[in-house]
């Protein structure tokens, strides 16, 4: 049975700033198992600690998604290690990628990786993602490819995993899942719903008729578009109806 604590013990262990990002952080992992886009325990979220570049919180291995909490969550160093007490391992074919993606880009606090079945369908088409829906559009123009190198153990892979990501926001693993990127967990979540639902879309509509492509300058501009869509907000529109979301399920992701 998971051991039940108050928010307030659990936050006066921490800064404000990291348990903020505990809290963001463990309703991402609360989210991706509401929209089912977990894969029993095989997938990680992670969120760089506030003022760090060497710290970071990672899920407690072995705890499904739906039972993480903002306490539980596993602060580890560049190399994986575990740097506070905590009774969870952590996985290690989880953080080769996150680490090479957090040293490589300071611009960035969260990583988010899933293996959904549409993100993998799509992800062994050779064509990749298309250009077939206003969903597509918003990924197309920031979005990288890395090809499948087996699972993810090794640190000579890592040059080339950083190399694909490049500057981008969206990185679809070869026969493997997706990727995101964001300033904030926030943003790594939206854009892993926008990256989720073009996949989906993109399945069916293959299952249909003849696909109609939305043209290069559309998708040229869709940053902009986005940008006078959301109000200049970005991710911060969505961000607290998702927190009500859990909220009015089950608050417990605070504690």
């Amino acid at each position: 049975m998971l051991k039940t604590v108050s928010a307030g013990d659990s936050a006066a262990r921490y800064s404000e700033e990291e348990w903020q990002t505990r809290v963001d952080l463990a309703a991402a992992y609360r989210l991706v198992a509401l929209f089912k886009w977990d894969d029993l325990v095989f997938t990680h979220i992670t969120a760089r600690v506030p003022g760090s570049h060497e710290h970071f919180l990672i899920n407690p291995y072995g705890m499904m998604f739906e039972e993480i909490t903002a306490s539980s969550l596993v602060k580890i160093d560049m190399a994986g290690n575990k740097v506070e007490d905590s009774p969870w391992p952590v996985n290690p074919a989880g953080f080769t990628i996150h680490s090479a993606v957090h040293a490589a880009r300071h611009d960035i606090q969260c990583v988010m990786h899933t293996h959904t079945l549409n993100g993998i369908a799509v992800s062994a088409q050779k064509g990749g993602l298309l250009p077939i829906s206003q969903q597509s559009i918003f990924v197309l123009g920031d979005l990288g490819y890395h090809d499948y190198e087996g699972v993810a153990l090794r640190d000579d892979e890592k040059p080339r995993l950083v190399h694909d990501l490049g500057h981008a926001s969206y990185l679809m693993l070869r026969n493997h899942g997706l990727l995101t990127v964001g300033r904030t967990t926030a943003e790594a979540f939206q854009r892993m719903y926008l990256f989720e639902t073009s996949c989906a879309i993109q399945l069916r509509a293959q299952a249909g008729g003849e696909l109609i492509p939305i043209a290069q300058g559309i998708i040229d501009t869709a940053q902009e578009q986005s940008r006078v869509a959301t109000k200049g907000q970005g991710a911060n529109l969505v961000w607290p109806g998702l927190l009500r979301r859990l909220d009015r399920a089950d608050p417990s992701y605070k504690t």
